[in-house]
């Protein structure tokens, strides 16, 4: 299963879309919140299911959840934006959740700078931001392939 996996849009998704459609339909699409109604113009557009959580700028979002576990071809993957596990400073916060789910995987926003790291056993990715990148990274997002083992890729827009 190829998943595209993408956070923090702030309102501005055409040149995720336009990049997005150019490299061919997923079989899934994950938005990690802020700017969470910009999901659903990504599932429009792309006309692709979209499983999104909210995040710390998505107030009044009703019927959204800010977390979410997924079970896809055997793999236990927890969606969340990551302000309530201090992402900015470490993963031990979100680590110690992670653990508590039973996750092999972990897909988490809110710090606009793309990761790719294994910790504690877990495999933990930010897609980082499409639209306004922090800490010298470039804008991006992630491409997650579950088969037998998970590949996570970060893709520069």
């Amino acid at each position: 299963m190829k998943i595209f996996v993408v956070s923090d849009t702030h309102g501005k998704t055409d040149k995720f879309i336009q990049f997005a459609k150019a490299l061919g339909k997923p079989d899934l699409i994950i938005h990690l919140g802020d700017y969470v109604d910009d999901s659903f113009e990504i599932e429009r557009q792309m006309n692709i299911d979209t499983i999104r959580v909210k995040g710390n700028c998505d107030f009044g979002c009703k019927g959204v959840n800010e977390e979410e576990i997924l079970n896809i071809n055997g793999k236990k993957i927890f969606l969340t934006h990551g302000n309530k596990y201090n992402v900015k400073y470490d993963l031990f916060s979100l680590s110690y959740k992670a653990k508590e789910e039973g996750a092999d995987v972990v897909l988490f926003g809110h710090t606009h700078t793309p990761t790719i790291e294994e910790y504690g056993g877990i495999l933990f990715m930010n897609p980082g931001s499409p639209t306004i990148p922090r800490d010298m990274s470039k804008k991006s997002f992630g491409i997650l392939e579950i088969q037998e083992r998970i590949i996570p890729k970060i893709i520069e827009i």
